[in-house]
């Protein structure tokens, strides 16, 4: 098989990445070329997305990754949260910085929704967790709101096609990440005209859905001039960046579970077919488009995005600590002092965290926390305990026993989380690859050129090419104990 080299573009909440990737017959090595911030910008009481500058950072990227290529390069694949969408006029340009999903614009809004539809009946259409950032409700806002722009546009496209199509001109959404939109019927993979006529909502501008593993054009002449290259294909990968990161889970075992750690923690199990039923609409589990026809049946867990807020609030009051510190620190404070719920809603917003938490402890009749390794500490055992609860409501569903849990993303960094949950949910965890997502989307690439065949081969490549870790259960007995307690209160 002769070698070939592709480019992923990673966009995280926090980060965006811009990697070149050679893949050879067993094998994929990773360079990152370019990496750049991305933090939102407030306008007019709104949380925006600086979608300009994102789109130059790639730009940059790119051409610097085309430069550092020993060869030509086969693709472009460009991977990205899983909410948020920008709106195209009809001279084909952007309308408007895309909403941030943690704008409060869509507060209050699942409870109109669910006057307009049954929350049930939404569920049994889509499958999908309800959460007040799905694009859903954004657009529903919109609607609610009269929005002018919402007139003027001719297309909606999610956040990782949206950069596709500034680079290619193709218009389309990407499968993965329309699953997530809580809009398309999970069982046909087709846009819900149910949903779309019982909340007023214009489906004649949300274009058609691909499939990963799709070329869906090339470089426009005019971005690979800007650039400073040959056009080259562009690729519709599993778009969601979860989606790219579980197709590269190094899983060979049956009874697997996974998680894609990072500011949110996406826990699941890939199955055949959705499951919508009683249990999960009661357990609020999600179906999500997933790479070769697989559903990922997740719950969506707010993940190290508490640990993040602590700490730039802490920055903010002139403390600098490195995650590192802070993850030394509460492995040396007091265990099991308190417990949250790391899916409050009061967490859910930019905040002074730590005065949240303690808000929270006294709310549910706790006492407050001042040392700061402390309040890491039961973070990560909080984190630890949902992902026990999360993996016996999987069990649950499906009938099966998990035997090994799979964490992948940069979330693996904190060793110490690691092994609270291997601690917290009795199961074997095996750690890696960081560059889950970014090895999702270059080998989905490699794919759809017919380089690799299977999701087999292409997980193979990835056990191959990266070095995993592996942590036993330690201590249980304590753990449970919490657990239960916990579970009791």
């Amino acid at each position: 098989m002769p070698e070939k080299q592709y480019i992923a573009v990673d966009l995280g909440a926090e980060s965006g990445r811009v990697i070149l990737g050679l893949v050879s017959e067993d094998k994929l090595v990773l360079e990152e070329i370019h990496r750049f911030g991305n933090r939102p910008i407030e306008k007019s009481d709104s949380l925006r997305w600086d979608f300009n500058r994102l789109l130059f950072e790639i730009k940059t990227g790119v051409g610097k990754a085309v430069k550092a290529a020993n060869r030509p390069v086969s693709g472009i694949g460009i991977d990205s949260w899983g909410t948020d969408f920008g709106l195209i006029g009809a001279d084909g340009k952007l309308l408007e910085n895309p909403f941030h999903y943690r704008d409060s614009r869509t507060e209050g809004i699942m409870q109109k929704a669910f006057k307009l539809m049954d929350k049930r009946r939404i569920y049994e259409n889509t499958g999908v967790q309800f959460m007040l950032f799905n694009n859903l409700y954004q657009l529903l806002s919109m609607r609610m709101a009269n929005s002018d722009v919402l007139a003027k546009a001719k297309h909606l496209i999610f956040t990782a096609d949206l950069y596709s199509y500034h680079l290619c001109g193709r218009v389309y959404n990407e499968y993965t990440l329309a699953s997530t939109s809580q809009m398309m019927n999970m069982r046909t993979s087709q846009w819900s005209k149910e949903i779309f006529d019982k909340l007023s909502l214009p489906i004649e501008i949300i274009p058609d859905i691909v499939k990963p593993g799709t070329v869906v054009g090339r470089l426009t002449e005019e971005v690979a001039k800007e650039i400073g290259c040959e056009p080259v294909d562009l690729i519709a990968v599993a778009s969601h960046d979860t989606a790219s990161a579980v197709a590269a889970v190094p899983a060979g075992e049956n009874n697997w579970a996974y998680i894609s750690s990072g500011t949110w923690s996406l826990m699941g199990v890939e199955v055949n077919e959705p499951i919508i039923n009683d249990k999960t609409f009661e357990y609020q589990f999600t179906n999500e488009g997933g790479v070769e026809n697989t559903i990922r049946l997740l719950k969506n867990i707010m993940g190290l995005w508490l640990v993040q807020e602590c700490r730039r609030q802490w920055q903010k009051e002139g403390v600098e600590l490195s995650y590192g510190k802070i993850t030394d620190m509460a492995k040396e404070a007091e265990p099991f002092v308190a417990h949250i719920d790391p899916d409050y809603s009061g967490f859910y917003s930019p905040c002074d965290m730590p005065k949240r938490i303690n808000d929270y402890l006294a709310k549910t009749g706790q006492k407050p926390i001042y040392d700061k390794g402390r309040m890491i500490r039961v973070i990560l055992e909080s984190l630890a305990f949902k992902y026990r609860y999360v993996m016996e409501a999987i069990e649950d569903v499906t009938k099966e026993p998990i035997e090994v849990l799979h964490i992948v993303g940069g979330g693996i960094q904190n060793e110490l989380l690691c092994q609270f949950t291997a601690n917290a949910t009795v199961k074997r965890v095996i750690t890696g690859p960081i560059e889950a997502t970014a090895s999702g989307n270059i080998l989905m690439q490699a794919k759809a050129t017919g380089q690799i065949k299977s999701l087999a081969e292409l997980r193979e490549i990835v056990h191959n090419s990266f070095e995993l870790k592996e942590y036993q259960p330690q201590n249980s007995g304590p753990w449970n104990q919490w657990y239960k307690k916990i579970k009791s209160s």
